[in-house]
């Protein structure tokens, strides 16, 4: 009998099988969702950014468009955010999709049965900081791969089961220089950096826990990928400066609008 992960008996992760990394992303959906609505989307030299808001917290939406089921592994800042572990999209422990369903992801899944709430941060304060790997903060990348047709095949392994005592502190705690150089050890070593650490830098941290059972079944993908959707994030002084978005117009100096500068109202003339 094997283990399941669901959100509302519909959602499930797999466990992991070796497949290939493809392009493409159809009608697939990675979105960003802040206070309920979906991030704006910047295309920009190859790329797709959306702005960070420091301190606002945000789910992943998902999108199954098709009549079969699908498997997504879902990383954010490099980590995978079923067990924060690093490896190809093919080998990842993957969220399941039934045909045409939506779901959103609220953060790190660190039981069966809660997760923590996604937050952008400063790097400084994110998880991947925590882990002792800020490679790849400011990513977010879904892969989704279709299922293979095969005779069911039982279950052989099951994940390690979580404890409270190994989950990370909370958003307001930042780690000790013993706990970072412990994560950096287990790591692999110290990090390889080609530039300084940007510590003010947007990436995602690890909030309040929130209810969010889950349960594992078994999935055997195909081993090319339907469609990749990849996501860069920024706070909005890094994409002006990018140049993802203008730093000067009119809608920018709309945005930029303060209340309360005059004593009283000033009469209009009425002459006109």
């Amino acid at each position: 009998m094997s283990r399941k992960l669901t959100l509302a008996a519909a959602v499930a992760l797999a466990l992991p099988a070796l497949c290939v990394f493809a392009l493409e992303r159809q009608r697939f959906e990675l979105s960003v969702i802040v206070d309920g609505a979906v991030s704006a989307e910047y295309p920009f030299r190859e790329r797709t950014y959306i702005e960070a808001i420091r301190g606002r917290s945000f789910t992943l939406r998902l999108h199954n468009p098709t009549s079969e089921r699908i498997a997504v592994a879902l990383s954010v800042d490099g980590l995978n955010v079923i067990n924060a572990k690093r490896t190809t999209a093919g080998e990842a422990t993957k969220w399941i999709l039934s045909p045409g369903q939506t779901v959103e992801i609220p953060g790190w899944q660190v039981s069966g049965e809660t997760s923590r709430r996604f937050f952008f941060t400063d790097t400084a304060r994110s998880y991947a900081k925590w882990i002792g790997d800020t490679r790849n903060v400011g990513t977010i990348e879904a892969v989704f791969f279709r299922e293979r047709a095969c005779a069911p095949q039982p279950i052989t392994r099951e994940p390690k089961a979580y404890s409270y005592r190994e989950e990370p502190r909370a958003k307001d705690s930042a780690p000790s220089a013993q706990e970072q150089s412990s994560a950096a050890g287990e790591a692999g070593g110290t990090l390889r950096d080609d530039a300084p650490l940007r510590e003010a830098y947007a990436a995602t941290g690890i909030g309040d826990r929130t209810r969010f059972p889950v349960r594992w079944v078994s999935f055997e993908e195909d081993p090319v990928p339907a469609a990749s959707i990849s996501l860069r994030y920024e706070y909005r002084r890094e994409l002006i400066r990018l140049g993802v978005l203008s730093g000067e117009g009119d809608l920018y100096a709309r945005d930029r609008g303060r209340g309360f500068e005059r004593e009283y109202a000033p009469e209009p003339d009425r002459r006109r």
